[in-house]
């Protein structure tokens, strides 16, 4: 009977902390007036921990849920969620040990919010933002459009990520 006792204390310990850990900010940072950064030099610098990331992902709308499903050094990812079937994946890379993924956004002709944007294949479409942070949306489900990915892009708090240091 205390064994059961310690297996229950350790897991509702391990599950407030996991949900403590990927809880939202309760309020975000005022925004800010200066124009993003469209240059695009190698970064520089450490990786940062996914877990940072998460506060810049958009909220979950209307019938789409946000649910994450990765953190590791330099990257954090959600999936995102409609009526229980996956229709895209939302990923924040830290290009800091990857500065040659960066170069792909040098010729890119487009924008999204301002940011450098490139597509890959029929189903990628990633911006730059600080010359340092991709962050891309991946099409799951053909109903997901690459209009689709780019309104999701345009919901990450782009402006917040871009003050990352």
């Amino acid at each position: 009977m205390f064994r059961i006792g310690k297996i229950l204390t350790a897991l509702s310990l391990s599950l407030f902390l996991l949900v403590t850990a990927c809880a939202a900010p309760s309020t975000a940072p005022p925004p800010s007036t200066e124009a993003p950064q469209t240059s695009t030099q190698a970064p520089t610098g450490e990786p940062l921990a996914g877990g940072q990331f998460n506060q810049f992902f958009p909220n979950a709308s209307g019938d789409y849920q946000r649910v994450f499903a990765q953190e590791k050094t330099g990257f954090a990812e959600a999936k995102l969620k409609q009526d229980g079937k996956d229709v895209a994946v939302l990923s924040i890379n830290d290009l800091a040990n990857n500065p040659s993924a960066a170069k792909k956004f040098q010729d890119s002709s487009k924008t999204i919010a301002g940011y450098p944007a490139v597509e890959r294949g029929k189903t990628q479409t990633a911006i730059l933002v600080r010359d340092r942070f991709q962050v891309k949306v991946q099409s799951r489900d053909d109903s997901f459009t690459p209009s689709d990915r780019e309104a999701w892009l345009a919901k990450f708090d782009l402006q917040g990520l871009s003050q990352l240091k």
